[in-house]
């Protein structure tokens, strides 16, 4: 059993001189639109500096990863993919830990999954790369039965059905629990932001059709979600917006919670940005009753939040979402060609750029390639805003 850190010295302080003063840690925003602002728990076990705790969520940067699940396919498997070109295997040939190492020792604060629906089960569990490349043995990196688990109906984790399939949590309901579990045992931790990209098609040859998601399937995911994670523990589009008529509104007037008030807690948002987008979003324009927060323009109802994952290219529009209270996700890396090259420009630009999640493939350097990776100094789990906490 792990066991719980006690308290710093600083965190003692912290709440003794706030049980002298009788300050209420737990108090609502007092300016703005009115908001249903999450329970926080005790200041003692927050991660959040003492100094910082009233700041919002806009106001904060934290580093995240893509493909959060993502294994490279096994050798042999790769060798099959090599031959389609040697670009198409480079851009895939990363690894992460699991979510617990992610969150706990690299201080990831933002995941994405890869989603594709299985309701009736068994629809990727036979992949064709695994067939072609006679691989037999199961893969010693996934720690669980994956034949087993991919033929129970429910959400499927995964890159790609036919080749790219490796995976540390092969099911939706897995990596929820996973990250459940942890949240419960650090209960002071940053809000974790929690990317679903939902795939319709497949990349390459599959070997099977992936479905399509129609409103009933929207509605059946949100539901999944519930289920996986209390809504005490949850940051949802109504819990922003408050008595606010849209979530925009919301935003302008009085920002993202508190830092304080948003600890131990989880967000969700919908990676996607086409036609799927605008499914999630029929009858629900400011996401009444929705799980997930989605990519919208500005000016959008339910605007709070944004995927811009060029910084180079679109730093100023990046700049310009942040400067209004918009929640921002960008990248500092893509195919593995930045870490290959040791080339941070692309990290220094998101870095600057002042979007509060930050993705990389590399939270730790690759050693094959070079020393680049994506932290903050001494491993911090965050930093102040450059943009707007000046």
């Amino acid at each position: 059993m792990t066991m719980r850190k006690p308290p710093s010295p600083r965190a003692w302080i912290c709440l003794s001189i706030g049980w002298l003063l009788g300050m209420d840690l737990l108090g609502e925003s007092q300016h703005g639109c009115v908001g249903q602002e999450p329970t926080a728990p005790e200041v003692a076990t927050l991660e959040v500096r003492p100094e910082d705790r009233n700041l919002r969520l806009h106001q904060i940067q934290v580093i995240g990863t893509h493909n959060s699940y993502h294994l490279a396919p096994a050798p042999k498997i790769m060798s099959l993919i090599g031959l389609t070109g040697k670009s198409v295997s480079e851009a895939i040939d990363y690894s992460h830990a699991n979510l617990e190492t992610q969150f706990g020792k690299y201080g990831i604060r933002q995941i994405e999954l890869d989603i594709y629906a299985d309701p009736e089960g068994g629809l990727y569990s036979q992949p064709v790369g695994k067939r072609l490349a006679q691989q037999t043995e199961p893969d010693p990196r996934m720690a669980f039965d994956f034949d087993t688990l991919m033929k129970r109906p429910g959400t499927k984790i995964i890159h790609a059905p036919g080749f790219d399939f490796a995976t540390h949590v092969p099911t939706l309901s897995m990596a929820l629990e996973q990250t459940v579990a942890w949240s419960k045992s650090h209960p002071g931790h940053l809000p974790v932001l929690i990317l679903l990209e939902i795939k319709e098609s497949a990349t390459g040859p599959a070997g099977v059709k992936p479905l399509k998601y129609d409103r009933s399937m929207l509605d059946a995911l949100d539901a999944e979600i519930r289920g996986c994670v209390e809504s005490r523990m949850l940051v949802t589009p109504d819990s922003v917006r408050g008595e606010c008529k849209t979530l925009r509104e919301s935003i302008e007037t009085r920002g993202w919670p508190t830092l304080e008030n948003l600890c131990g807690k989880i967000l969700f948002a919908l990676d996607n940005t086409d036609s799927l987008k605008d499914r999630y979003l029929e009858d629900h324009d400011v996401l009444k009753d929705r799980v997930m927060f989605v990519s919208v323009g500005a000016e959008h109802p339910a605007a709070a939040w944004m995927k811009i994952n060029d910084p180079i290219r679109d730093f100023e529009r990046i700049q310009q979402c942040v400067q209004k209270g918009f929640l921002v996700r960008t990248r500092a890396d893509s195919d593995t060609q930045q870490a290959r090259k040791n080339d941070p420009t692309q990290r220094e630009k998101a870095f600057a750029s002042g979007a509060q999640f930050i993705s990389t493939d590399y939270p730790v350097p690759d050693s094959r390639w070079s020393g680049y990776s994506v932290q903050w100094p001494d491993r911090a789990v965050y930093r102040r805003n450059p943009i707007t906490t000046r």
